[in-house]
């Protein structure tokens, strides 16, 4: 086979040709990242730019994400200006904090001349205040006016993810005046990606919208007041990205118009927005559950440790709540030590089933399937399912510890205790969520402990209370 290669290109580049980046899966190779990090210690800046042009920036930013810090920083170092935008924009929130540390503040100005102004208001809102005030001051008038616009609003509003350029059309205009009008401004004045061209009145106030793909299935004369539908809901500014999420959900949308208190549009919300919103609200239920605040792969053992040490205090707080109540029934225990080997079953399943039912509640929440009259089905139907399956575990329980033990009574104590435990755990797990949601309260932060500790304490003050009345 002959041998093509350029004599004279750099090495790394004639071996990136050989070592495939991203597999058919979108997964990042490993033997390219390896490339990388070599051609970062060797400061092979060709080879970064090109990797940098041909990646898609979704892909660059997880190649990135891949290298050890040093070479990390070192990358973002060496790119520079040819790192692009997008690809710091797709960076998890760490990792884009330490990458913008590493650029240069006309590197980051020239970034902001790339991004729409949502994508360019979450960048500057990682910077300290002196330097994004520094930034603000070289981009241009209009760039400026539309960040600091997004910027006064709240970080995890509507007015954040909207971003300030969309398609307009006056409601008289016909369908060829919206083609000749877009097809005459300049490419900059357009959005890069845009679903829709809203319709408003003289006041712009907004009246409808036409969907492009509509659009173009009607002559040049018909008037757009003919062809344009009617919005399903309106988003304002001050909307929480939650809610927003929700309407793009329920109406099945792919961008949405932002309106003010008058009713005039102010900006539009797209579909890619929103989806990061949608796995970001989740990842934070998750990790609220969980009793942590945030996760990542670049995350510091010191900012971890601080993430995760105030619920693991709570949790030491609650667990020796348990323990106090044990020492009450220490008589019991002394005369059955049966009990203490029984005790954590106890517990530990209704633990397991408190945790079934308050993980179902908290999505639920999420999705809104727990409004007015579905509250009250979901009660009853986890109480039903608690009830069968406290039943059912209970009983299985009770077998076992008539087998281990030859004693009818504890037997007995072990089925009616489970069954209670487990009758309280789905009680609590839907009570709790619902209870936290109406005080105003995010149910998937504190409802993991408050269900946990209410299960040990109730199974065991049943468990070791029946003991005390019955075995004693």
């Amino acid at each position: 086979m002959n041998d093509t290669r350029d004599p004279g290109a750099p090495e790394s580049l004639v071996e990136a040709n050989e070592v495939e980046a991203v597999d058919a899966a979108g997964v990042i190779s490993p033997a390219f990242v390896a490339q990388m990090v070599g051609a970062v210690g060797d400061g092979d800046k060709p080879f970064l730019w090109r990797t940098a042009k041909d990646l898609h920036p979704a892909d660059l930013a997880d190649l990135l994400e891949q290298l050890p810090p040093e070479a990390f920083r070192k990358a973002i170092h060496l790119l520079g200006k040819h790192l692009p935008a997008e690809a710091v924009a797709e960076l998890s929130d760490s990792a884009r904090l330490e990458a913008l540390r590493e650029l240069t503040d006309a590197a980051v100005t020239a970034m902001i001349g790339h991004l729409d102004s949502d994508d360019a208001s979450f960048l500057l809102n990682d910077l300290e205040d002196d330097r994004r005030e520094r930034i603000l001051n070289r981009v241009s008038a209009t760039d400026r006016a539309a960040i600091e616009s997004a910027l006064a609003f709240d970080e995890e509003s509507a007015g954040r993810l909207m971003q300030r350029a969309f398609v307009a059309a006056p409601v008289f205009w016909t369908v060829g005046q919206a083609i000749d009008h877009m097809r005459s401004v300049p490419e900059d004045d357009l959005p890069e990606t845009f679903f829709e061209i809203y319709i408003v009145d003289p006041a712009f106030r907004l009246q409808g919208s036409v969907p492009v793909s509509r659009l173009l299935r009607h002559g040049r004369d018909r008037p757009l007041s003919e062809i344009m539908r009617e919005i399903p809901v309106h988003v304002r500014p001050e909307m929480d990205q939650e809610e927003v999420a929700y309407i793009f959900r329920q109406y099945n949308l792919a961008s949405a118009p932002v309106v003010d208190d008058a009713g005039r549009l102010t900006g539009m919300i797209t579909i890619d927005d929103v989806v990061d919103v949608i796995r970001e609200e989740a990842e934070e239920d998750i990790l609220a559950l969980s009793g942590v605040s945030e996760a990542g792969v670049n995350q510091s053992v010191f900012s971890a440790v601080k993430a995760r040490m105030p619920w693991l205090l709570l949790n030491l707080v609650t667990a020796f709540l348990g323990s106090l109540l044990v020492s009450f029934f220490a008589p019991v225990l002394e005369a059955v030590v049966a009990l203490a080997f029984l005790m954590p079953v106890v517990a530990g399943l209704g633990g397991n089933a408190g945790s079934q039912s308050l993980a179902v509640a908290v999505r639920a929440i999420a999705e809104r399937d727990l409004e007015g009259q579905l509250a009250r089905r979901a009660i009853r139907r986890e109480a039903l399912t608690a009830l069968v399956n406290g039943a059912m575990i209970a009983s299985a329980a009770a077998l076992i510890v008539l087998a281990w033990f030859q004693d009818t009574r504890l037997s007995l104590l072990v089925l009616v205790a489970m069954s209670a435990t487990f009758m309280w755990a789905g009680l609590a797990g839907i009570l709790a969520p619902l209870t936290l949601k109406r005080l105003g309260q995010d149910p998937a932060v504190a409802s993991s402990v408050f269900v946990l500790t209410t299960i040990d304490l109730m199974g065991f003050f049943v468990f070791l209370g029946l003991a005390s009345l019955t075995l004693l």
